[in-house]
């Protein structure tokens, strides 16, 4: 059982019947999630072909960066078991069309996920370097944003895990066969369709360029929303923090109702797309005083770079 769970449990928000429902998976809204993902991406990249200038340009690396985003949230939820009802559909197509485009081993990332769902914000949460630096100086925080927006903490990161996969040669190749096997076989389409098109030049301006900038970005601010500056890292409801999200922050920085994350930490079993709902009953049951809850991402930037 999660740590989590030692103060207020799944059944302390929500009834049996409404636990039954809500935990209910849907094929269709998992279809519809990923098709809405990679069609955002797609009509980006068209209209940047079809009418070059800076304004697509500007447009689409912000937008298509953001659906990155998107597809790193729905391979999370596809390693909660929760994209679709089938779990070989599941799992497959949460590698194949969400994991493995932005560089994922979903096995690997479920591993250290569920870790950081038992252990939050303890030391034995796998996650917890991401949160504990904060807040920090305005300084300090610009310079972390130049390093997502130049490409170097993309660069860093992939080299990081590139290393700890390399390690001990004992079962090295291994290793690297199950993080980067299916990711490998994904690039040699998806680079091929674009050499094909003779659009080489769309993979790199509108695909690996928003990867390495305004998703790292948009990443970051999600990750510190999370989890970082919290009141209280051993009540669940004050060590994670759920954010109210307006339609720009819902099309950056907080895709697919990420932002719920009180409300996922405390039933990890709702898919994401019920999770509204989940804090609609939370606030009606009177847990609202006790939840640690941002009014927007404007606030979580300054809360975290207070000094």
């Amino acid at each position: 059982m999660s740590t989590q769970w030692n103060s207020i449990k799944p059944s302390d928000i929500l009834t049996s019947e409404e636990q039954h429902r809500l935990r209910q998976r849907s094929d269709l809204m998992g279809w519809w999630m990923l098709l809405h993902c990679w069609g955002v991406i797609a009509g980006a990249m068209v209209l940047f072909a079809i009418f070059p200038n800076v304004i697509t340009f500007l447009l689409g690396v912000t937008v298509i960066g953001s659906r990155q985003l998107g597809l790193a949230i729905l391979q999370h939820e596809a390693s909660h078991g929760m994209m679709f009802r089938n779990r070989k559909l599941n799992e497959f197509l949460g590698q194949w069309l969400a994991a493995s485009p932005m560089l994922i081993s979903m096995k690997n990332y479920r591993i250290r996920h569920m870790a950081h769902h038992r252990f939050t914000r303890t030391d034995k949460d796998p996650e917890n370097y991401l949160y504990t630096p904060f807040p920090v100086t305005k300084s300090s925080m610009a310079r972390k944003i130049l390093r997502d927006f130049t490409g170097v903490v993309f660069v860093r990161t992939q080299v990081g895990i590139f290393r700890f996969l390399w390690g001990e040669p004992e079962g090295r190749w291994a290793r690297l066969k199950e993080f980067y096997g299916v990711t490998v076989a994904f690039y040699a389409l998806f680079i091929a369709g674009f050499a094909l098109a003779g659009r080489l030049d769309l993979f790199l301006l509108m695909w690996l360029l928003p990867m390495m900038t305004t998703q790292q970005f948009f990443l970051r601010i999600r990750n510190i929303a999370e989890h970082a500056a919290v009141p209280d890292i051993e009540d669940p409801l004050k060590n994670s923090r759920t954010t109210l999200a307006n339609v720009f922050e819902r099309m950056t920085f907080a895709p697919y109702w990420v932002n719920y994350h009180i409300e996922h930490h405390m039933v990890p079993f709702v898919p994401c797309w019920r999770l509204a709902e989940v804090h609609k009953i939370m606030l009606a049951k009177g847990f609202g005083k006790e939840m640690e809850i941002a009014s927007g991402y404007r606030d979580i930037i300054k809360m975290n770079a207070a000094a």
